[in-house]
């Protein structure tokens, strides 16, 4: 069998999934070549496990102080280069399409016939699972943004429907540091993080971001620019994680039983929905704006119980091997049978 798997490069969260599933599938000796976009190339960094990848430009949202930018969104994504790249995307020697929510692949697939199964969190809300700031357009943009034949979306419950469980690869760490808490807001100003989180002088904030502030830095804030392995392993021994709303990494904190935080990205939807499951199930807090009185009051709650989500890219890779795409709902009880929700979720 041969692959073409379309990742959508706008975050880190579809390829933190590309990752576990790039793995899962060179497990099973399966030919797979990838394909990104909506990120410029020389932004994408730890791609070794994807080997002779190429990238498109895609479409993408562009961000202003914590919100999407509407006009400069349309402004950026007005060009031919992407119908010019689905037409000259040749599937021909490919017997399957894999897609994150990637528009060239997706689209490509759709026009030359080849079958294409979607994997992504944007799938989960094509279900009537919780949401926030659902419109037409939201609707419109889930179900023609990246078309597939079958969408198998991924979410931390399944809320009654056909749902994977989140793809996660996670390491644990014996000791914590309970009072060093991992800030991750990219787009929100350097700045304006910086001086926020310095009267909260009793804790130590570990801040990744792609720019640095420039006023000095506060005792109590330390500042990296984006390393996985850096983050992973401030991830696994911090006490809590203060981020936007994104999938991955809320899905990373409730499997190490980290308290959590979250600020999403204002107009984007997925964060919006994101917030409101979060809310539904308790498994987290949020703020709309950086606020002082609900970060003094996260700081001094209790950690929850970590959640032991099941190896979910091997189970998927033995499900696409075995050719039976329309059936989804026997691949997706067996492996929430292997999780041990909160009994609070129920």
């Amino acid at each position: 069998m041969r692959i073409l798997y379309g990742v959508q490069g706008t975050g880190n969260g579809h390829l933190s999934r590309a990752r576990v599933m790039a793995k899962a599938l060179l497990k099973q000796n399966i030919h797979v070549d990838f394909l990104f976009s909506g990120r410029r190339p020389e932004q994408f960094f730890d791609m070794d496990c994807f080997g002779e990848y190429r990238v498109q430009q895609g479409m993408t949202f562009a961000t202003q102080s914590g919100r999407i930018n509407l006009s400069q969104t349309v402004k950026q994504n007005l060009s031919l280069s992407l119908l010019r790249d689905i037409q000259a995307l040749d599937l021909h020697c490919y017997d399957l399409v894999l897609n994150d929510f990637e528009p060239v692949s997706a689209w490509a697939a759709k026009n030359q016939g080849i079958p294409s199964i979607g994997i992504s969190h944007q799938a989960a809300l094509t279900h009537p699972v919780p949401k926030l700031g659902s419109s037409w357009f939201n609707e419109l943009l889930l179900n023609y943004f990246a078309p597939v034949d079958v969408a198998l979306g991924c979410h931390w419950h399944h809320f009654g429907f056909p749902i994977l469980p989140p793809f996660v690869e996670v390491e644990s760490c014996s000791i914590e540091h309970s009072h060093q808490i991992l800030v991750y807001l990219p787009f929100e100003d350097p700045d304006v993080i910086a001086e926020f989180f310095q009267s909260f002088s009793n804790y130590q904030f570990l801040v990744y971001h792609a720019e640095l502030p420039t006023k000095a830095l506060a005792d109590n804030i330390q500042w990296y620019g984006f390393s996985r392995d850096g983050f992973k392993l401030h991830l696994a021994g911090c006490g809590g994680v203060i981020a936007n709303a994104g999938f991955e990494l809320s899905s990373e904190a409730l499997t190490l039983g980290k308290k959590l935080l979250v600020k999403p990205l204002i107009g984007q939807f997925e964060q919006l929905s994101n917030v409101a499951a979060l809310q539904l199930l308790g498994a987290g807090d949020s703020m709309m704006s950086l606020d002082s009185a609900t970060v003094k009051r996260w700081l001094k709650a209790a950690s929850p119980e970590p959640i032991a989500y099941p190896q979910v890219g091997h189970a998927l890779v033995n499900w696409i091997k075995g050719g039976q795409w329309q059936n989804v709902q026997p691949l997706c009880q067996e492996l929430w049978s292997q999780v041990k929700l909160p009994d609070t979720w129920r």
